[in-house]
């Protein structure tokens, strides 16, 4: 079980969303570099980044503070936001992203994720965020007409190193994860998937450690953290422990 720290980059900074609007963005750290380093000093072994501005503009538009972030710690770092071609996916695992969250491509381009899975085996995530059961595109401002299970199937035999499955209407809200339509998508795959949205205190890394959710690969935590809802000692050193 891995517990993933978060960082959404807008604007070069370290922000917040809730259900993902754009127009309801908390500033946490102006430095996300400094934000990575306080998380590996933490004891926390794998980084997640957003590129929000990139999600919504469809190419990367925060790199420079990604690429302070990969100078910065030595832990391996997933990325997503704006990764819409293979290009884009070298790009980011020449620089040292270890690796690429595609989303939107995901929906609309399956054949870049087989493609990129294929020739970056285990390096390649698809991130899988829903609305009332259906994926949203473009940074969530888009809603399609497919559920996050019919993508996922897609994927069954392409590679792909997990599935990230967001609940939007709970992300950035501490209403804790959705684990039962988490749980009911890792049971249908064979893909690992990674809890995400609305992590919101230590029950939730309870509940993430019950028999129940055992085919879990991990969670997404972010707003928990910089509000000092979740103690980042306290949570390792239960996963740990388990």
């Amino acid at each position: 079980m891995i517990l993933f720290p978060a960082i959404d980059l807008k604007n070069g900074q370290c922000v917040r969303l809730e259900q993902g609007d754009m127009a309801r963005a908390t500033v946490f750290n102006l430095d996300p570099a400094a934000q990575a380093r306080a998380f590996a000093a933490q004891g926390f072994e794998y980084l997640h980044v957003v590129d929000l501005d990139g999600a919504f503009a469809g190419r990367p538009m925060n790199a420079q503070a990604v690429e302070a972030m990969l100078k910065a710690v030595t832990m391996p770092v997933q990325l997503g936001g704006g990764i819409r071609d293979l290009r884009t996916v070298e790009a980011w695992l020449e620089k040292g992203v270890a690796r690429v969250i595609i989303g939107t491509a995901a929906v609309r381009d399956p054949e870049l994720v087989r493609g990129a899975a294929k020739k970056y085996p285990g390096r390649v995530a698809v991130g899988l965020d829903a609305r009332d059961g259906k994926v949203a595109v473009q940074g969530w401002a888009e809603t399609s007409e497919v559920t996050a299970l019919e993508i996922a199937q897609r994927f069954e035999d392409a590679g792909v190193a997990a599935i990230i499955f967001t609940d939007i209407a709970r992300d950035g809200l501490l209403k804790g994860l959705n684990l039962d339509a988490t749980i009911a998508l890792a049971e249908s795959i064979s893909i690992p998937v990674i809890a995400s949205g609305g992590f919101a205190s230590i029950e939730d890394v309870k509940a993430l450690l019950e028999l129940r959710a055992k085919k879990l690969a991990g969670a997404i935590v972010g707003r928990a953290l910089y509000d000092g809802r979740l103690d980042p000692a306290a949570a390792l050193k239960l996963i740990r422990a388990a």
